[in-house]
């Protein structure tokens, strides 16, 4: 028998689950694309090396800032609401209860028994009550600007530098395919990892993943082949 309270759900890692999946996807594909296509332009491997470096730094401060301003920006306007929520407790109570108890109504619960529902609920936490159930806001999903931020930025970091890696292991003359068929495997275990943690489908979450990271290695290094002709 379960112990009460000690089941836990997918849906409380959505937050760091989101940005670290963004991160880490987006550090393997933009890292892999940018020295898949420096290097199909015949640039040499330290070249290679400096570009993907450059663009792990960028990409990681990118990421973070990213992540903290829309995440910010989602905070503060459920902090506004929250806020107008509080100002109508107070000036209009009566109001707000027949509105709590319409909402459990419209949810399948008898009209006397929402009311007496809302009536507990707000005697309990009338904010708390008002903000879940109308609001749909709950501290499950609440928005959390720098823990986003940090997800982010580390987890791009840990996918650039897989790439960088396999450029620093392998021959120049075998560079684009080593790296590219690599960094498709680590994306495709990503994607699966990802997908094992949320609760998803294992195959699509690596499928799709590995799919747009083949897409946007093969335009770069279409790209940097184009443009190293012509520039050569």
């Amino acid at each position: 028998m379960r112990k009460q309270n000690a089941e836990r759900h997918y849906a409380e890692r959505i937050g760091w689950l989101r940005a670290a999946v963004l991160g880490a996807n987006d550090g393997i594909v933009s890292t892999a694309s940018l020295v898949v296509g420096v290097a199909a332009s015949h640039a040499a491997q330290g070249d290679v090396l400096i570009a993907g470096i450059a663009g792990l730094v960028a990409g990681a401060m990118s990421m973070a800032a990213g992540e903290y301003v829309s995440v910010s920006s989602q905070a503060d306007t459920e902090k506004a609401d929250l806020e107008r929520e509080r100002h109508e407790l107070e000036t209009d109570e009566a109001f707000e209860h027949n509105e709590l108890a319409a909402i459990y109504v419209r949810r399948g619960l008898e009209p006397l028994l929402a009311q007496q529902v809302a009536k507990q609920l707000m005697a309990h936490d009338a904010l708390a009550a008002h903000a879940r159930d109308e609001l749909g806001l709950s501290e499950m999903h609440a928005a959390r600007p720098l823990q986003a931020a940090l997800a982010s930025a580390a987890t791009f970091a840990v996918g650039a530098a897989l790439p960088l890696l396999m450029v620093l292991l392998s021959p120049v003359a075998n560079m684009i395919p080593l790296v590219a068929g690599s960094s498709l495997v680590f994306l495709a275990l990503l994607g699966a990892l990802a997908a094992r943690v949320g609760g998803a489908n294992v195959a699509v979450g690596a499928g799709r993943v590995t799919l747009w990271g083949a897409l946007a290695m093969a335009a770069t290094a279409a790209v940097g082949a184009l443009f190293g002709n012509v520039v050569a």
